[in-house]
């Protein structure tokens, strides 16, 4: 009897035995289950609905639990669908027993998901903001998902859930003009945690990857931080000018090659706004091209249609609004590379700035200093300042320029925001110029006023812009405010032969036009330099009287050979026009390319040749013009002297065109003709037969290179041409 018992018991244990190894190996298949399942899916949200095939149940002898699993379920929501691989869930045996079906455990396993149909599918069972601008966003792409879902007694979910999966082919577009593509990823999202690695995306042909990116949620804050490591990027000019969105407006890129490493942090607060933006970034510039600007070849002369820029290692930081970038490279601005260092920080209200820039073996100038920089030496150029945000006013608080024993020096130079000097507090200025002559000058601000001192200084440069004609194009006003300059310099060149010893005096200026000067100097021989100008309220009135004329007339390339004689000049200004009267004393003149032809023309040829030899003597000079913007007109301008006399009007238009005409007279009929006035019948004919005509008319036209000259004899002289030489000679 025991042996029956025991083998009972053997056989029942085996029989127990062999149905868990069944439950735990194969499981049985049922739809007992079913409305147990779709009633807790219904607890997470009783909008969804399951449909369940039969159900696999296996037994889990370790655990005490009932793994429940089918495949092909599909979930639902009114006439939206998402198909699932599979739902798989365990059941605690002791509520099985009890009858207290509850599921403590859920994982659903989906199939291959478009990404819109899912939003569109969440939207359905709760419409919000934030999932509406995300069907928006998203265009494109698939996601498989694994949910691990775990509950409480109650059926409620608890918060240690875990959904992981991956998303591949994404598109994306997040604003108007950017996409962004072949977006794929993996994905945990545990909690108020989402985790995201493997990021691979292309933008504009360009592979972007982010090995991390993670979302933490607190609150009604979302906090994002990442990495990124790209190489080979290209840009072109529209993709840079949709990143920078204007911020740069005065440069335009052509394009740009780099590799870019980044980490950044940031928060999206309650109302989706972006804050706490912490960005670090690391670029490796290979090549960038920018359009040069037109105001560059003022001292770049071999500028380059396009900068480029290459080998630039530059560091980016962003961090409350602060945004500071600073790097170093190559620069190609003209022929031959140089090298660039650059330090920018920008807030809110302010952007400081520190550059430098070494010039090798490309050409440098500084017109306005009458400097260049010779080819073979170096040269560096250091640039401190800040631009005020809100005001657009620049302060360049040092300005270094330096090759070899050429120094320049600005310090505190305050521009407006339309770019004209406010103030500046100091300047040094210690070089050799293009005529090999030195200049040491300082300039000091003193309350509202400066002083100038130099021991040496060449002006030649700055006298060619003065007797150049009035413009009043916004270009030409450097200045903003009023202010004095006293001027106190020992020698003043006014060419490589002329120095004036002692040139002091002082000009008042109102914004760029000098309202106000008297500048007093030395030549040798106790001969004197005047400059003034007085203002009233609708006048201003020019005066330069030189012993010396020539300096001046040297300047008008079309006289050469000019030698002695004085100059008085004197001009009145109203209304934008100025009056003016030159008047030239006891000089003469060895060739004027112009009279020389008009001679030729005349049949002159012996007053002709006359320049090319001693020069002719004239003994006054007078000419009354008229300037307003680039026109020139000439009232008269006469000259006589013992070989040649001449009367002349006419106008000048800028560069474009020149219009000419007057008489040109021999000193020999002009001194008969003078002597016989009472005899008005001789005038005409002359005294001896055979005399010939008393001089020429002529007209010259066209543009400054190609102009037209006519002459044409005539016997009887104007009476103006006559009365005008009477003048000249009486008051001799």
């Amino acid at each position: 009897m025991k042996k029956i018992i025991f083998r009972f018991l053997i056989f029942i244990f085996l029989l127990i035995f062999g149905f868990i190894t069944y439950l735990s190996t194969f499981g049985i298949k049922t739809k007992a289950f079913n409305d147990q399942i779709i009633k807790e899916v219904k607890k997470i949200n009783n909008q969804l609905e399951l449909e369940l095939d039969k159900i696999s149940i296996i037994l889990d002898p370790f655990k005490f639990k009932l793994v429940l699993k089918t495949i092909g379920a599909n979930l639902k929501n009114k006439n939206k669908l998402i198909k699932l691989e599979s739902v798989k869930s365990n059941i605690d045996i002791k509520t099985f027993i009890n009858k207290k079906f509850s599921l403590s455990e859920l994982d659903i396993n989906t199939r291959t998901i478009k990404i819109k149909n899912l939003i569109s599918f969440v939207r359905s069972i709760e419409d919000n903001p934030q999932i509406f601008i995300l069907e928006k966003l998203v265009k494109e792409g698939y996601l498989i998902a694994d949910i691990n879902l775990k509950f409480d007694q109650k059926g409620n979910i608890k918060d240690d859930f875990i959904i992981k999966g991956f998303v591949k082919d994404g598109v994306v577009k997040p604003f108007k003009k950017i996409d962004l593509s072949k977006i794929n990823f993996i994905f945990t999202i545990k909690n108020n945690e989402f985790e995201f690695k493997d990021i691979n995306l292309s933008y504009d042909n360009n592979n972007l990857k982010f090995p991390e990116l993670i979302i933490i949620k607190q609150k009604n804050e979302f906090l994002i931080s990442g990495k990124n490591k790209n190489k080979n990027l290209v840009l072109d000019d529209n993709k840079i000018n949709q990143l920078l969105n204007n911020s740069l407006s005065n440069v335009k890129f052509e394009s740009a090659e780099f590799d870019l490493e980044n980490t950044f942090s940031f928060k999206i607060n309650d109302k989706y706004k972006i804050d706490d933006l912490k960005i670090n970034s690391l670029m490796n510039l290979k090549s960038s091209k920018i359009v040069s600007s037109k105001n560059l070849k003022e001292f770049f002369p071999e500028l380059n249609e396009i900068i480029e820029l290459s080998d630039h290692q530059i560091q980016i930081e962003y961090k409350k609004d602060l945004l500071s970038i600073i790097g170093n490279g190559n620069i190609l601005i003209q022929e031959k590379k140089d090298n660039i260092y650059y330090n920018f920080s920008k807030s809110k209200t302010n952007l400081k700035f520190d550059t430098s820039l070494e010039i090798k073996k490309n050409p440098f100038y500084l017109n306005f200093l009458n400097y260049k920089k010779d080819q073979d030496d170096e040269l560096k150029i250091i640039i401190l300042g800040a631009k005020n945000l809100l005001s657009n006013e620049i302060n360049l608080k040092d300005i270094s320029i330096k090759e070899k024993n050429n120094k320049f020096e600005f310090k505190n130079l305050l521009l407006s925001n339309k770019y004209k000097i406010k103030s500046i507090s100091k300047v040094n200025l210690d070089y050799f110029d293009n005529d090999l002559l030195k200049n040491e000058l300082s300039i000091k601000k003193k309350d509202k006023d400066y002083l100038l001192e130099s021991k040496s200084f060449n002006a030649t440069k700055i006298i060619d812009d003065l007797l150049k004609a009035d413009k009043n194009s916004e270009s030409e006003k450097i200045f903003s405010g009023n202010f004095r300059l006293n001027i106190e310099i020992k020698e003043a060149f006014l060419d490589k032969d002329h120095l004036v010893e002692d040139l002091n005096g002082y000009l008042k200026f109102n914004d760029s036009e000098v309202i106000d000067a008297n500048l007093l100097g030395d030549f040798s021989n106790n001969k004197r330099i005047n400059f003034t100008i007085r203002s009233t309220s609708n006048e201003k009135i020019t005066t330069l009287y030189s012993d010396l004329a020539k300096p001046f007339v040297n300047r008008y390339k079309f006289i050469r050979g000019f030698e002695e004689g004085n100059l008085n000049f004197h001009s009145i200004k109203q209304n934008n026009v100025s009056n003016s009267k030159l008047i030239i004393d006891n000089f003469k003149v060895q060739e004027v390319p112009a009279l020389a032809k008009l001679l030729t023309l005349a049949s002159l040829q012996g007053i002709a040749d006359l320049l090319t030899g001693e020069g002719i003597r004239f003994t006054d000079f007078e000419m009354k013009f008229s300037n307003k913007d680039e026109l020139m007109i000439i009232e008269e301008l006469y000259a006589i002297g013992p070989a040649i006399s001449l009367l002349m009007d006419g106008y000048i238009e800028g560069d474009d065109l020149i219009s000419l005409r007057g008489t040109l007279v021999p000193a020999t009929t002009i001194n008969r003709t003078i002597s016989s006035i009472p005899l008005l019948g001789d005038i005409l004919v002359g005294k001896k037969v055979g005399e010939g005509v008393f001089g020429v008319s002529f007209k010259i036209k066209g543009p400054p290179k190609k102009l037209k000259t006519t002459v044409n004899p005539v016997k009887t002289l104007t009476p103006r041409f006559i009365t005008r030489t009477l003048e000249k000679i009486k008051k001799n």
